[in-house]
């Protein structure tokens, strides 16, 4: 059984302060909700105890160097908390999935899907939210549902997945259905969008999808 939460990637890593982003307030929000759907949390019966599930939003101008690529994501380890606050999230200032590098700042280590997050930024500037959660029905209903799926080989975290994730942008309709299932990371969805409110939108419509095939 693989490790959820452990990170695969060279992280560059400084400790500062928490973010000061008003706009945090809705993604905290959403990942709130998707803790109580058990879409995202730590549950000792599954993923062998750890952590699963991360959130994490575009903030273009947040550091001096900016190249419109940071992002703000939810701390590694942190599945267990309800509700998280600011100290509970990392600012990831460069991600390369090629070289398996990520440099990274904050009171928190980031997620070790940043490199997931980080790949689906890049492919357009409207993406502003990647919600990644855990959702056994989504997933077994995957082919069904006609989702994008990435390749069963590829294990998440590593940057074979953010590759996968860039092939699924130029060989599916991804970009139009803002969802796709991990098909080498048991259970794995991630759902993005323009805003928290989009994505956790879509996320929700196609969980009820699944409810509705029963």
């Amino acid at each position: 059984m693989e490790e959820e939460g452990v990170i695969k990637f060279e992280l560059h890593f400084t400790e500062s302060a928490p973010v000061t982003v008003a706009s945090l307030d809705d993604l905290i929000h959403w990942r709130g909700l998707l803790w109580e759907q058990g879409l995202v949390g730590q549950d000792p019966q599954r993923y062998g105890g750890y952590g699963f599930g991360n959130v994490s939003q575009r903030v273009p101008g947040l550091l001096q160097s900016d190249n419109n690529m940071t992002f703000i994501i939810s701390g590694s380890q942190t599945g267990h908390l309800h509700m998280l606050t600011r100290e509970h999230f990392a600012i990831v200032s460069s991600c390369d999935a090629y070289t398996n590098r990520v440099e990274a700042q904050g009171p928190i280590r980031p997620s070790s899907e940043s490199l997931t997050h980080g790949m689906v930024y890049r492919q357009s500037d409207n993406i502003n939210v990647v919600l990644h959660a855990h959702s056994p029905d989504i997933w077994q209903a995957a082919g069904a549902l006609h989702l994008p799926v990435t390749n069963m080989e590829v294990e998440y975290g590593t940057p074979a997945m953010a590759q996968e994730v860039d092939r699924l942008f130029r060989e599916t309709n991804v970009a139009q259905q803002k969802i796709f299932s991990m098909g080498g990371h048991e259970d794995g969805i991630v759902a993005f969008g323009n805003s928290a409110g989009e994505a956790g939108a879509i996320l929700t419509h196609t969980l009820l999808q699944c409810h509705d095939q029963h």
